[in-house]
């Protein structure tokens, strides 16, 4: 690697003096740099050119033209998935280095990145290239007139691809590998909380083959992303983040008809029957609640309890998260890291406070620093209880480790209750009739459901209902968003 473009000042540090712009290191337009410190121990972990408007500029120009030129779709697909078999071989081959990487960029726990967000972006393309050999991406129809129709799936353009902080590799690969694979050319712009684990990325393209022109990336703040996103030479915009901020790209997207796909918030909710049983509810709930110390667009963090059994949900809920280790994300022990930010720190202390001030109770956690740690953008494990579905708290994504159990009078009304919401993402139900947690499944309006379980599987399409977002990721219908249909029809030959 050229020490002209990434300079370390220690084996952990990442500082990078150029940006990716179409498939080369290039020197930045602008003088800023995004400096990335740790959530845990405030220390630097690198830092990367800030991009601007020029650089974007410079970024959709050389997507453009490699994408009107046909340099990278219009290559055989055997050929495009041979390249991106190599990229997946030198990516299994840095995935230690990104596990590391994300823990310091995020707070991750260590065993959570080990587990879940290092071994899932390599697997979520490895599952995209054997998909691709099964679409059909040329099929010959009979129309009803008798002539033969020739369909094709054919790439969708230049496309924006803006993934959050939270999850940076597996929601990127969940866009990029898809969207190569269907021959578009992209611009990624990572969030500004994580922009490191991106540039490691920018280096595998270019080592896999991936041609100039066709990947870039530009780390870069909201203003910049918006710049991007209206673009009039990016055809369309892969986004995961927020509601707000998907309102806002959908509305820009809507003026000038171009494409998007948005994975926005949850607020899902995980409904436990009576004849749940409840240690291994609680287990399972320790992860489907506090994955990534609940910084998780998938958390399930509106629990559902019958009245019959509320106190005993209650008290099973308090033991699991009172046995949560909150600390050094590096530490093995470690269940609960920090918060990404001081922001993110402040905004999930805000909620517990408004948790208080709605009448709720609070069971375990709140706002006072956790004990032993004078640094990091800690936030204690935080159980609500006697929350109502109308509070703040049971309808707004917090992004922490709180949670809010609400009592449900019989089936009907936990149907109710957990689709009450604006957002429709995920849920579960736990019970000892597995049958019957499927049927509530069908009940309930999210994109993905789990009985007995926290689920997501790379072959399943996942996206969610109302608020939650458009479109889908993952499985084969994830190829979808990157592609137009055209239907070519010759005419019959005359006789």
């Amino acid at each position: 690697m050229s020490l002209r473009r990434r300079q370390r000042k220690d084996p952990g540090l990442h500082v990078y003096k150029e940006l990716f712009v179409g498939g080369r290191w290039t020197p930045p337009s602008g003088n800023d740099m995004i400096e990335v410190f740790s959530p845990h121990g405030f220390d630097l972990v690198g830092a990367v050119p800030a991009a601007t408007e020029a650089d974007v500029g410079a970024a959709v120009a050389a997507a453009r033209a490699s994408f009107d030129a046909g340099i990278w779709r219009g290559r055989p697909l055997e050929e495009r998935l041979a390249i991106l078999d190599r990229l997946l071989e030198l990516y299994t081959e840095r995935t230690d280095e990104l596990i590391e990487l994300q823990s310091r960029e995020i707070g991750s726990p260590i065993t959570f990145s080990k587990t879940v967000t290092g071994p899932a972006p390599a697997l979520t393309l490895s599952t995209f290239l054997g998909n691709a050999r099964r679409v059909q991406w040329e099929e010959v129809r009979v129309g009803v007139t008798g002539s033969d129709i020739i369909v094709r799936r054919e790439a969708v353009g230049v496309v924006a691809i803006i993934v959050p902080w939270n999850a940076p590799q597996f929601t990127l690969m969940a866009k990029l590998a898809p969207a190569l694979i269907a021959g578009c050319s992209v611009v990624i712009k990572p969030a500004p909380e994580t922009p490191l684990d991106a540039n490691v990325v920018a280096d595998l393209v270019a080592a896999a083959g991936v041609p100039d022109g066709v990947v870039s990336v530009l780390p870069a703040g909201r203003e910049v992303g918006q710049y991007l996103v209206g673009h009039p030479d990016v055809d369309k915009v892969a986004f995961t983040g927020s509601t707000a901020a998907g309102r806002q790209i959908a509305a820009t997207c809507g003026e000038q008809l171009k494409r998007c796909s948005l994975e926005l918030g949850g607020k899902s909710a995980a409904i436990i029957l009576e004849d749940a049983d409840l240690a291994a509810t609680a287990t399972g709930l320790e992860y489907a609640s506090l994955t990534n110390s609940g910084q998780a667009c998938v958390a399930q963090t509106r629990i559902l309890a019958p009245r019959s059994r509320y106190e005993e949900v209650v008290d099973a809920l308090a033991a699991m998260m009172s046995a949560q280790v909150v600390g050094d994300p590096f530490d093995p022990a470690t269940t609960i890291g920090p918060m990404v930010s001081q922001r993110q720190q402040q905004r999930v202390r805000g909620y517990i406070e408004l948790g208080e001030q709605e009448g709720a109770r609070r069971v375990v956690g709140g706002v006072e620093p956790v004990a032993g740690l004078d640094r990091g953008w800690y936030v204690q494990p935080t159980l609500f209880a006697d929350v109502d579905n109308d509070m703040r708290i049971a309808r707004e994504e917090i992004f922490g480790p709180v949670l809010a159990v609400i009592p449900y009078r019989d089936e009907e009304d936990a149907v109710r209750i957990a689709n009450d919401s604006e957002y429709g993402l995920a849920g579960s139900v736990w019970t000892s009739d597995t049958e019957h947690g499927i049927d509530i499944g069908r009940r309930i309006r999210t994109g993905i459901f789990g009985v007995n379980q926290s689920w997501l599987d790379l072959n399943a399409p996942f996206g969610g209902f109302k608020s939650s977002g458009i479109g889908r990721e993952m499985g084969v219908e994830g190829f979808d968003s990157y592609l137009e249909y055209k239907a070519i029809a010759p005419a019959p030959d005359a006789a």
